[in-house]
């Protein structure tokens, strides 16, 4: 079940992320609002998670899902530009994440 919140956790922090962007320097109310709710929630699953999965682990793998998630969204929804060797190294982020997991 930690592992669940974990990655849970992780996507809220993507959330955060576009709304943070979205907030357009906290000027827009509703998307403050939205990011203060997607982290909260996101830190709150991620305290929860940390009961059970080492820290060493947890919060590298919590921030390693927010990196490599904000990273391809920025790309969707932004129209950020995609490069070969941006996505190579989001797919490095990746790989360390399932390692993470696997070596715990």
């Amino acid at each position: 079940m930690s592992w669940i919140l974990l990655v849970l956790a992780g996507l809220m922090e993507i959330g955060g992320v576009i709304f943070l962007k979205l907030s357009e320097g906290f000027s827009k109310i509703k998307p403050t609002i939205i990011f203060i709710l997607f982290m909260g929630f996101s830190f709150i699953l991620l305290s929860i998670s940390l009961k059970e999965i080492p820290i060493s682990v947890g919060y590298g793998i919590w921030t390693g899902i927010g990196a490599a998630g904000s990273v391809l969204l920025g790309m969707v929804i932004f129209k950020e530009p995609k490069d070969a060797r941006k996505l190579a190294l989001v797919g490095g982020i990746i790989v360390c994440i399932v390692g993470l997991k696997l070596v715990s």
